[in-house]
């Protein structure tokens, strides 16, 4: 019997969100010194593949609420990420989002920025991925896969649409330039 079929965290859905985590994590990882075009070009492409991977996710089920996945972002490790992304981006990082639960009370856009919201995404999928590959034991995996998925309905999907359109206009606003 394959692995696949034994457990739904080793099946191809969540095998390929695995993957495409892991390119984004080390992505961020090593953005530091970047051209904004180039990491402007990756962003748009590679959002979009987190995006469809993790909605092709079928909704799964804590199996023991006392296995919670570890945090293995620090604040120092999000910090460098989110700078090192901001540096990048310079005065393209700030952008109005409307879709912020703050917007509700209030009548203009909300201010915000393409390195927070990286960052953001980030730090979920990087402890999702950690997850998977520091435990041996299918049950945290499995809450991991839980995790990421509840919070891409709730939390990190949102930021995600969100900020590609910010990075969609810097990439097309910055084309017409030249």
């Amino acid at each position: 019997m394959k692995q696949e079929e034994k457990s739904p965290v080793y099946g191809r859905d969540v095998m390929e969100l695995v993957t495409v985590a892991v390119e984004y994590c080390v992505f961020l990882e090593q953005a530091e010194g970047k051209e904004r075009v180039e990491f402007v070009d990756t962003m748009v492409k590679i959002l979009p593949l987190l995006y469809l991977k993790a909605t092709l996710l079928p909704k799964y089920e804590i199996l023991d609420a006392e296995y919670v996945p570890e945090d293995f972002v620090t604040e120092d490790n999000y910090n460098i990420v989110r700078a090192n992304i901001s540096i990048i981006m310079e005065d393209k990082d700030d952008y109005l989002d409307v879709f912020l639960e703050d917007m509700k009370y209030s009548e203009s856009p909300i201010l915000t920025t393409v390195s927070e919201n990286l960052a953001d995404i980030y730090q979920e999928l990087k402890n999702f991925v950690m997850s998977y590959k520091h435990a041996a034991d299918e049950e945290l995996m499995m809450n991991a896969l839980c995790v990421v998925k509840e919070e891409f309905q709730y939390s990190w999907g949102q930021k995600l649409v969100n900020v590609q359109r910010a990075l969609h206009e810097v990439k097309y606003a910055e084309l017409n330039d030249y």
